[in-house]
């Protein structure tokens, strides 16, 4: 029997993810949840992108830049707060504590915009 929340192959094959390194941090003081807006380099073919993240608790702006990530790019575009468009969904690891997220990322670098699969 099938489960409803099951994603079917095909369904995952269209998620793309791909790395990419964090070129600017600024803060986002009107999100609902302590965030920060992130400006990430997927390379030449994907580009700039900018995305918000609730990852204020485990990290801080000066130690995110140049941080490479992995992101999902084809993600509609998500207005957040009154004037920031995000453009990617970066991801992460939920850990115990409320608003603790891990950020996933290779463990070496490597080509901006390479796809995750």
């Amino acid at each position: 029997m099938e489960d409803k929340r099951d994603l079917k192959w095909e369904e995952f094959e269209r998620v793309d993810m791909r790395v990419g390194t964090i070129i600017q941090v600024d803060d986002f003081p009107e999100a609902r949840k302590p965030a920060y807006q992130l400006t990430i380099d997927f390379g030449e073919t994907i580009g700039i992108r900018k995305s918000s993240a609730q990852i204020t608790k485990r990290y801080n702006k000066e130690d995110l830049v140049n941080r490479q990530i992995v992101a999902v790019v084809n993600f509609p575009k998500k207005q957040i707060g009154k004037k920031f468009m995000s453009e990617c969904l970066v991801l992460g690891a939920l850990g115990k504590d409320e608003g603790d997220v891990i950020l996933l990322s290779p463990d070496s670098k490597i080509e901006n915009g390479l796809k995750i699969s």
